[in-house]
């Protein structure tokens, strides 16, 4: 598939047959603004090298997921707001997904995950350079229950859902591109709505959490909202703290 609806909604679409990271191919491009504008796109079904948050490795087997890559060059001025950047995605791949699966809840688990009935099937890892951004996404397709890598992961096909992969990337790249314009004309999550949808779409407001911090250090408490900059914000014995995605290794629920 030449993914003909996302090609028409982006200035550059890039199918690789197999590629290490679509991140690391985007990123090389970067200094390229001519060459590779705003909302240029990499994607493959095949992708060896990936990589999550704080270094993780993501690998499928080749054909099971949708690996795509965006570069975003109009960024908000305030480097504060850009950290709603892969919130963003989260939110534009989260409604991506539910056009797609009706019958499902689909969720995101804060800073980068996409849930569906409380499982993983999508992951984001954004990376900044000199003056871009590069959002990456990794969506389980056609991957069947036996190659799921852990239980608490799941894909389209373990849905029983053939998943039209033009449509859902076209979608993506539409809300993605909705979403951030309007962050950048007005400046702040707040104001653009972004904080509300994605207050409304996250499943981790509401939990109880342990967050666990480089260094060894754990909190836990109950995950009460996003502040204006992004940041999950925890109550903890009666304090309120706000954990940015740097600061994080992972959030689960407390008792896990």
């Amino acid at each position: 598939m030449d993914f003909p609806l996302a090609r028409a909604i982006v200035p550059r679409l890039a199918v690789a047959t197999r590629t290490g990271s679509t991140n690391a191919d985007l990123r090389a491009h970067a200094a390229d603004a001519d060459g590779w504008p705003h909302l240029s796109t990499i994607v493959t079904r095949d992708q060896t090298a990936g990589r999550g948050r704080l270094d993780r490795t993501w690998i499928a087997p080749e054909g099971t997921a949708l690996a795509v890559s965006v570069l975003l060059r109009h960024l908000p001025v305030d480097p504060a707001a850009r950290g709603w950047v892969p919130l963003a995605a989260g939110l534009a791949m989260s409604g991506a997904v539910a056009a797609q699966l009706p019958e499902h809840h689909v969720t995101m688990k804060w800073p980068n995950d996409v849930l569906v009935d409380g499982r993983k099937i999508c992951g984001i890892l954004a990376e900044a350079t000199a003056d871009a951004v590069v959002v990456g996404a990794g969506v389980n397709t056609a991957m069947t229950v036996e190659q799921l890598p852990v239980p608490t992961a799941t894909s389209f096909a373990a849905l029983d859902v053939d998943v039209d992969e033009d449509r859902l990337l076209a979608a993506y790249l539409t809300a993605l591109d909705d979403l951030l314009s309007a962050l950048v004309s007005t400046g702040d999550a707040v104001g653009s709505g972004l904080h509300a949808s994605a207050t409304i779409r996250c499943a981790t407001i509401g939990q109880a959490v342990r967050v666990s911090l480089p260094g060894g250090r754990n909190w836990e408490g109950s995950a009460t909202g996003l502040d204006p900059e992004g940041r999950l914000l925890v109550s903890v014995d009666g304090e309120q703290k706000a954990i940015s995605a740097g600061d994080v290794v992972h959030v689960r629920p407390a008792g896990n």
